[in-house]
């Protein structure tokens, strides 16, 4: 629901992790670790973790200024919704990244699909992973690009879960970026990805958390 995540916007929680500068609270994990316990305990279907928490999270500590300046504020008012497409399979395994980003022009060619993208049917923006070079299970060669989804050769699938938070398959084909829409260095994205997904596994935990103590 795009008014209740407005409403959320209302209150700041949209901004805990988005630096002061760019309309946010610049609060940390403990504060965004509160709001997932009580997502929790409501079992409340939110873009809370994609969005506020692993976007604003990436963006905040390794996007450029041009790219904060554009979506964080659009963030924290509640304006942007982010998703983060990096699994293929049926497992979580970022190392395993097997899709495609091959240099064209003054950017990159995207080619393959990704499985299980929370939110990535309601999503303005992907952050997505490739491989910009190496194989499936190297830590090196991994790139990190911020993709449009409506942009041409993207097509996303709505996946429908078990709870009534629910992803998406992805599929690009020969879709085009521009060197613009790399997030942080080309070749380094691992390390940038897995601190974040640090912080996202704490979040879910935290969340966990909540809904444990209300089944009790």
């Amino acid at each position: 629901s795009r008014e209740l995540w407005k409403s959320f916007a209302d209150t700041g929680f949209t901004g805990l992790l988005v630096p002061e500068d760019f309309g946010g609270s610049g609060l940390g994990c403990v504060e965004a670790g509160v709001v997932m316990e009580e997502i929790g305990r409501a079992l409340m279907p939110s873009p809370f973790l994609s969005t506020a928490v692993l976007g604003a999270s990436l963006l905040a500590r390794v996007g450029s200024g041009a790219q904060k300046s554009e979506y964080l504020p659009k963030m924290s008012a509640g304006e942007l919704l982010a998703a983060l497409a990096v699994d293929e399979g049926t497992k979580h395994r970022p190392l395993q990244t097997r899709m495609q980003a091959v240099r064209s022009g003054n950017g990159f060619r995207l080619n393959g699909a990704k499985a299980f993208v929370v939110d990535g049917h309601v999503a303005d923006l992907l952050i997505v992973a490739a491989r910009t070079a190496g194989n499936a299970g190297e830590a090196d060669g991994l790139t990190l690009f911020l993709v449009d989804p409506k942009t041409r050769g993207v097509a996303i699938e709505r996946t429908a879960m078990v709870d009534s938070h629910n992803a998406a398959r992805i599929e690009f084909e020969n879709v085009e970026v521009t060197a613009d829409h790399v997030l942080g260095e080309v070749d380094q994205g691992f390390a940038l990805l897995d601190g974040v997904l640090n912080i996202g596994r704490g979040a879910v935990a935290s969340e966990m958390v909540g809904l444990s103590e209300e089944v009790f």
